[in-house]
């Protein structure tokens, strides 16, 4: 059985002080075996405080996105090399936000998937519809173009090293959350279509987690779904008390 991942993205929140309080409090929280993979997300200038105030903990750190260059004149972007220096196991590819707000590319995405696999960092690929594209029926189109591309050139191999997140963009910070029905059926055919691109096995083994305005309330049921395997938590994450009762409701 697939260990659950509960992983926290605070997306563009806290400062210097409460970044490393929120760490501080969520290390302390963790007194048992909860027998799930936890990871939050930092803003990057707080990556490194974040470390240190976790350090001896179980929980473990990720980048909200990379660039799939290893150096150069990339002014802004932050190399696979950087953020392994500095003790992140996991990055963000493909957020909502940073394809339907900053703009990004199935192509460009694609390549940051390959370029943290290769250099040692574990990529959470997002991948979700708008709300006109669900109302629309289009919700698997829009999802197998998104892994179709998303995951193109990569061996079942390198499959293994990839967590899938599945956040439909109409229930990322609204308010709105899908029913745990909804989750699975999308997470379902998910695991199905991978099963086409690569194989029965790698389908079964790989992790999908379901982000979109999960919070204390509806952990549980969305985890009670077969083909949910983790959480992506957004604004519960920035509370270590909201945080943890998620991470417990996981397991």
């Amino acid at each position: 059985m697939k260990k659950p991942f509960v992983a926290g993205n605070w997306k563009m929140n806290t400062d210097s002080r409460t970044s490393v309080d929120l760490a501080d409090s969520l290390a302390s929280g963790i007194v048992e075996n909860y027998n799930a993979t936890v990871a939050v997300f930092p803003p990057f200038v707080y990556l490194q405080a974040v470390r240190d105030a976790l350090d001896g903990s179980s929980i473990a750190v990720g980048a909200q996105d990379v660039y799939f260059e290893p150096d150069g004149a990339f002014t802004g972007e932050i190399s696979v090399s950087m953020l392994k220096e500095i003790g992140c196991n996991y990055c963000l590819c493909g957020h909502s936000e940073r394809r339907h707000v900053i703009g990004e590319t199935d192509k460009l995405i694609n390549k940051k998937v390959i370029a943290a696999i290769g250099g040692g960092l574990l990529p959470v690929l997002c991948v979700g519809e708008l709300l006109k594209e669900r109302e629309a029926s289009q919700t698997n189109e829009v999802v197998t173009r998104q892994l179709k591309e998303g995951l193109a050139g990569l061996s079942a191999e390198k499959l293994a090293a990839v967590i899938i997140a599945y956040e439909p963009v109409w229930a990322i910070g609204t308010g709105l959350t899908a029913t745990p029905q909804q989750a699975q059926e999308v997470h379902d055919f998910i695991r199905k279509l991978l099963a086409q691109m690569y194989d029965d096995e790698s389908a079964s083994e790989i992790r999908i987690l379901y982000g979109g305005s999960v919070k204390p309330s509806n952990a549980a049921d969305l985890m009670g779904q077969k083909d949910v395997d983790g959480l992506l938590v957004g604004g519960a994450s920035l509370k270590a008390d909201d945080f943890l009762s998620i991470i417990r409701a996981s397991v």
